[in-house]
């Protein structure tokens, strides 16, 4: 039984828009707490000081500004440098940043916030509400076409009251606007920040080596609770044998994403943390591309194919298997039957292919980027599955920067396995990408219905209609095999026993602050 980044949302918006029931956690196997699966722990409590190298499988983008951001591994890394009016906890609960309080009208049309005290930037100027406004107009203007952050477009103005308040007036309730601002709160007059970056975030950017690293410091003005590390440093290390060589030869001391192959050949002297991607992995089809013009091949695909043996085969068995392009932790719009639609019946595939024309079988290019092994492992188990249709599909791995540029945004490929997230941890963030003229809609999939679905969605201030307009777009992405869905991964995170307090957020982040140096 089956269970359980065009462009990726343009803002560091990384938030929710309610607190998320089956949330990623750090945890050991058997264990729901959040902790670390070994069996040592440290003598002493956290205490500031000290520095950390950390192993990143691809390198940030070459703009760093945060409005502009593309990519989910530079909105990881950002998540330490930049902070909206509100952010994330690790339980997915709001809490104010930026701003001290909020409050939002009944009718959902207009959202206030009172700054807080004390809120500096990493360039030692005083947040104002100038500079709030700066930035939410900024990402919702639309003079250059499409606004940087979409959801953006539901604004009739922004107005600063007074010294202390900014209120942000909507043209339609829309109850999902609290998740986009987590948006980065930037200075206004501050013209530098494709190339040094200025947040106010616990640690502010110190230098970028492309393809090498990017250096972070401890931003000891910070508003909040202060981080404990003085340093961190990225190493870009893309190649997945790199990392392991890196994490047992000590030139770093922490990794992320890691499968459970690469976790097994670690021993002792590492500390290793187990959560979920939150993510979608798939075979995403270009629906444009013959033959995966035609559902009932990329039906065929999908009975084709056995999710469980990924899993099997690339963790131990560890992950969630999905039915469509949404994750377990969106608990309030999931549907795990769509998991079961598709269970494995090759002799249902080869039907589908014959009726399509293509009883032979055909063959089909899978373009990977390389520094992913886990999607580098699950296309290898999709190759062999295929076979037993008849379709021959060959792996062409790319660099990311190539996957990125070419795949992604110029959608020039036939298929290709990576993980889709959703940089705000909303329904809309999930579905919105697949709506016909959608800047993000990479597989070119074209619904009149879903269309239709996406709109109402936006527009009801009613959330049990919009619940259902969601779920109804899910159910048409696996009714007519979008892609071939895989699941949402595990993921694992191996830090040296001299470093502890790591937590996972239920989004693609990597919170440094947390993480400290063992006595």
């Amino acid at each position: 039984m089956k269970k359980f980044q065009a462009r990726i949302v343009c803002a560091l918006v990384l938030t929710l828009t309610l607190a998320l029931s089956g949330c990623s956690g750090g945890k050991a196997t058997g264990d729901d707490s959040q902790t670390d699966s070994s069996s040592q722990s440290s003598s002493t409590g956290p205490s500031q000081g000290g520095s950390i190298v950390v192993g990143i499988p691809q390198d940030l983008e070459d703009s760093l500004d945060p409005h502009k951001t593309e990519m989910a591994g530079t909105r990881e890394i950002f998540f330490n440098i930049f902070e909206g009016l509100v952010k994330p906890d690790t339980q997915g609960n709001f809490i104010d940043a930026v701003a001290s309080s909020h409050t939002i009208s009944e009718d959902h049309k207009t959202y206030t916030f009172t700054l807080r005290d004390g809120v500096k930037f990493h360039n030692g100027a005083d947040v104002t509400v100038d500079d709030v406004k700066y930035s939410i107009e900024r990402c919702a203007d639309t003079s250059e076409g499409e606004p940087l952050v979409s959801a953006f477009s539901v604004i009739q103005k922004v107005t600063t009251p007074d010294e202390k308040t900014v209120e942000i007036e909507l043209k339609e309730p829309n109850t999902e606007f609290l998740a986009y601002l987590t948006t980065a709160i930037i200075p206004k007059d501050y013209e530098d920040q494709n190339t040094h970056p200025v947040g106010t975030g616990p640690f502010a950017y110190v230098s970028r080596t492309p393809q090498d690293n990017i250096v972070i410091e401890r931003f000891d003005d910070y508003w909040g609770e202060t981080a404990y590390l003085d340093k961190v440093t990225f190493k870009v290390l893309t190649d997945g044998n790199a990392i392991l060589t890196n994490l047992k030869g000590g030139s770093v001391d922490m990794c992320f994403h890691l499968n459970a192959t690469q976790i097994s050949q670690l021993s002792d002297a590492f500390r290793i943390f187990e959560g979920s991607m939150n993510l979608v992995q798939a075979l995403y089809l270009n629906n444009q591309e013959e033959p995966l013009n035609d559902v009932k091949v990329r039906q065929a695909l999908c009975y084709a194919i056995n999710p469980q043996e990924v899993l099997d085969m690339n963790s131990n068995g560890k992950g969630t298997i999905v039915g469509t392009s949404m994750f377990p932790a969106f608990s309030k719009y999931d549907i795990p039957e769509l998991a079961d639609m598709y269970n494995q019946d090759v002799e249902k595939a080869k039907e589908l292919l014959k009726e399509a024309g293509y009883e032979d079988g055909f063959e089909m290019t899978i373009t990977v980027p390389s520094n992913y092994q886990q999607h580098v492992d699950a296309a290898q188990i999709l190759v062999e599955q295929l076979k037993a249709i008849s379709v021959d599909a060959k792996i062409e791995l790319v660099e990311w920067d190539s996957w990125l540029s070419d795949t992604y945004l110029g959608r020039e490929f036939q298929s290709t396995v990576v993980g889709v997230d959703a940089s705000v941890l909303t329904a809309r963030a999930m579905l919105e990408r697949f709506v016909s003229d959608n800047g993000s809609n990479f597989i070119n999939f074209s619904n009149e219905e879903y269309d239709e679905m996406y709109e109402q969605a936006i527009s009801t201030a009613d959330d049990a209609e919009q619940i259902k307009c969601y779920q109804r777009m899910e159910e048409i992405l696996a009714e007519d095999a979008a892609n071939v869905y895989i699941q949402d991964m595990a993921d694992f995170v191996a830090m040296t026993q001299n470093y502890d307090g790591y937590e996972f957020y239920p989004l693609y982040a990597l919170d440094m602050s947390k993480v400290y140096q063992v006595n």
